[in-house]
Parts: C-alpha cells; sequence; structure tokens
C-alpha cells in the first residue's frame, strides 16, 4: 500500500489481484446482488487509488481500511436504493436424490441470505466480516469502528435475531407443509 501511495500502479494491480475477490465476497454477502458487489469492489479500488494519500501506516491495517471503505459505500447504495435483490433460482444439477438435497441447501442458503439481510446493518456486518471473511474480532472492530466488546454485543445479537428468524421460518414450512 505504502508504494499506491505514491501512485506505483503495479503495486496497485497486485492490491486489486490480491484483495478483489474476498472484498467481492463480502459487499455480495452484504447487498445480495452479485452486479452491485462488483460496482461497489470497482468503486472501492477506484477510491483507493483516489484516497491513497489518507492511508496511515501503522495506524489501521490495509485490510480494515479497505473493508471500511467498500461498507461505506455499500450503507451508501442501500440509502440511495433502499430495494434488494434477493435470490436466483438455482439450476439442476442432477437428477433424482441429487436434485433434492441441492433444492433443499439452496432454499436453506436463502432463508440463511434473508435472515442476514434483515439485520440491522451494524450487526449483519460485523457477521459477515466475522463468519463469512475471517477477519478476527479486532479486524471486524475496527471496520466498524467500535470496540471490542461491542463488536461481540453486535454479534451475540445478531446470532439470536438469525436463531430466531430461521426458527420462525421452520416454523411457518412446517405449518403451510
Amino acid at each position: 500500500m505504502t508504494a499506491v501511495t505514491t501512485h506505483d500502479a503495479s503495486a496497485f494491480t497486485r492490491l486489486i489481484d490480491r484483495h478483489l475477490e474476498p472484498l467481492r465476497a463480502f459487499l455480495y454477502r452484504t447487498c445480495g446482488n452479485a452486479a452491485d458487489a462488483e460496482e461497489l469492489a470497482q468503486e472501492t479500488f477506484l477510491r483507493l487509488w483516489r484516497q491513497a494519500h489518507r492511508w496511515q501506516p501503522g495506524r489501521v491495517r490495509f485490510t480494515t481500511w479497505l473493508y471500511r471503505i467498500g461498507r461505506n459505500l455499500a450503507i451508501d447504495g442501500f440509502r440511495k436504493h433502499r430495494e434488494q435483490t434477493t435470490e436466483v433460482l438455482p439450476e439442476p444439477v442432477d437428477e433424482g436424490h441429487a436434485l433434492d438435497t441441492a433444492l433443499e441447501r439452496s432454499r436453506l442458503q436463502a432463508r440463511v441470505r434473508r435472515a442476514i439481510a434483515q439485520l440491522p446493518e451494524r450487526q449483519r456486518t460485523a457477521l459477515l466480516l466475522c463468519h463469512y471473511q475471517g477477519m478476527s474480532n479486532v479486524e471486524a472492530a475496527a471496520v466498524l469502528e467500535v470496540s471490542i466488546d461491542a463488536l461481540e454485543s453486535l454479534l451475540s445479537r445478531a446470532r439470536r435475531a438469525l436463531k430466531l428468524a430461521l426458527k420462525a421460518d421452520i416454523d411457518y414450512q412446517m405449518e403451510g407443509s
């Protein structure tokens, strides 16, 4: 990142190569739409390039700074659009039992995605950073600009809300059968 602050294009390319996919995955889980995630990832790296002079080595890890930029762009996008594309039906992968298993797994993943999407933004982001992006509590707290205790509280509330939402969804499914 230090080289990028001097507008070293090859260093910037290396950063993109290393961090684009994990960032795009985080943004996809945040916004629920692949095209939006791609656009947000591109805008994140564009902002990083333009604002490289703001990078303060030693103050915050590069990945923390990168994810904070992406998160802020996603929040801005939510404020502008206030709507979200949820799911795409999967293509059949096989016949018989394998198809049933794939469809059931897809339905479960869709239920989890919907439940995560319904969480308050800070709880959702804490959960995505720690459980899907593999960040430590310290790193996720830095991205969210909260204390570690506050992050742990967000995670606890998010898990509790997910458990209730998924239980309610399962109960609703059972009543409909």
